[in-house]
């Protein structure tokens, strides 16, 4: 069970560096048309006006979907910011406990989210929802993408809670102990 939730959260990753990867190649694809149509007006032929249609929008898209999509990965390497003040302040039965109900909020939240936005993903394929901008995307398609990240944060604050019951601590405070060690020596 631990490689394959350790798998769903290295393809979410994945899917999030390829929705930064597209991003940077529409971006790009873009620069390179304008650069090519500077070069076409410095010899004074007309611009050929390449453009990629709805860019901010579709990008806007990709970036909320790598967002969503990095969120249980980076959750579970103990990349998110956490304040350890009260933690490092608290005995260690106090610690768990705090560790506990911190998991437990973050859980509920997220698995709030994650029915809300998958709600209003059916509502948009109900309804056939398309955006408002130069190119009509179904809004379900990057609904569907933020939703599948939301509900693998879900499970990765599933998949801790129970390692923080059973344990006492976090699996990522091992690169919390790391940071907070380097700021002391």
């Amino acid at each position: 069970m631990r490689t394959l939730l350790d798998r769903l959260y290295g393809t979410a990753l994945f899917l999030a560096a390829a929705c930064l990867a597209l991003i940077a190649i529409l971006v790009g694809a873009q620069v390179l048309g304008r650069v090519y149509d500077m070069i076409l007006k410095l010899f004074g032929h007309p611009a050929y006006g390449f453009i990629v249609e709805g860019l901010p929008e579709i990008a806007g898209y990709l970036l909320a979907g790598a967002s969503l999509l990095a969120l249980a990965g980076t959750f579970k390497s103990g990349a998110h910011i956490r304040v350890l003040m009260l933690l490092q302040a608290v005995p260690a039965g106090g610690r768990k406990a705090f560790e506990v109900l911190a998991h437990v909020i973050g859980l509920g939240l997220s698995g709030f989210a994650t029915w809300s936005l998958l709600a209003l993903t059916l509502e948009s394929i109900r309804y056939k929802e398309v955006s408002y901008g130069l190119v009509p995307v179904p809004l379900a398609l990057p609904q569907a993408v933020m939703t599948l990240g939301l509900a693998i944060l879900t499970i990765a604050f599933l998949d801790e809670l129970l390692h923080v019951l059973r344990t006492g601590r976090p699996s990522y405070s091992v690169s919390e102990d790391a940071v907070t060690l380097g700021k002391e020596g």
